[in-house]
């Protein structure tokens, strides 16, 4: 084997071994995250002071603010609930009124389980030959979203629907297709190229998607 070849073959490797890793595992039973003051950053609170109170959270027991496309998310991660530092988990408590929709997004670091728990809410996802999976979900039922691909939620009943989804990392990742796609500054001329778009009309999705930053 020549040496072009075996070095394409352990960059493959490593590159095959970076994309599916996942967090990794803790090295003891847990690490209750607390900023160091010194250099701020995260380090494991005294053992010794631990009490079952670092293990529990109440910040979700009612909706936050609503977008302009009537959902409510509420991230829960180790920055609000430090229980959660090393253990490969996240959650997020959703809350869709009439009609709100939670637009086509993707999470690049972890498949995603959404339990609903109040209305109907239409989920699904879009796989790598765009073929969608989709159904009306109702309260108790569960859906599954791998890692990496597009899904969506909408509230198609009467009344408001609410769903909380699990993360199998610690820090999922969240990118929105619109504003990846129009709120990042990609060149006007590609955007008209592949949407068949027109200026005014690129104009104004990008001031309706512009992200701040």
């Amino acid at each position: 084997m020549s040496q072009k070849l075996k070095l394409l073959l352990i960059v493959t490797l490593f590159h095959s071994h970076v994309a599916f890793a996942s967090d990794p595992d803790p090295v003891q039973d847990f690490c209750i995250a607390i900023k160091d003051s010194a250099s701020g950053n995260p380090s494991c609170k005294n053992p010794s002071t631990v009490t079952v109170e670092d293990f529990t959270f109440s910040g979700i027991k009612f909706p936050g603010n609503y977008s302009q496309t009537g959902i409510s998310i509420m991230l829960v991660n180790s920055n609000v609930f430090p229980g959660l530092n090393t253990l490969g988990m996240s959650f997020v408590r959703a809350d869709l009124g009439v009609g709100g929709v939670n637009v086509p997004h993707y999470h690049p670091r972890a498949t995603e389980t959404l339990f609903a728990t109040e209305g109907r809410i239409y989920a699904g996802f879009v796989d790598s030959n765009n073929k969608v999976y989709a159904k009306v979900m109702e309260k108790g039922e569960v859906i599954v979203f791998p890692r990496g691909l597009a899904h969506f939620q909408m509230n198609v009943g009467n009344t408001p629907a609410s769903f909380v989804g699990s993360f199998n990392s610690q820090n999922p990742g969240l990118q929105r297709i619109p504003a990846a796609i129009f709120g990042s500054g990609i060149e006007e001329a590609l955007l008209e190229k592949a949407f068949g778009l027109d200026a005014n009309e690129i104009a104004e999705l990008r001031k309706r998607f512009q992200v701040p930053h």
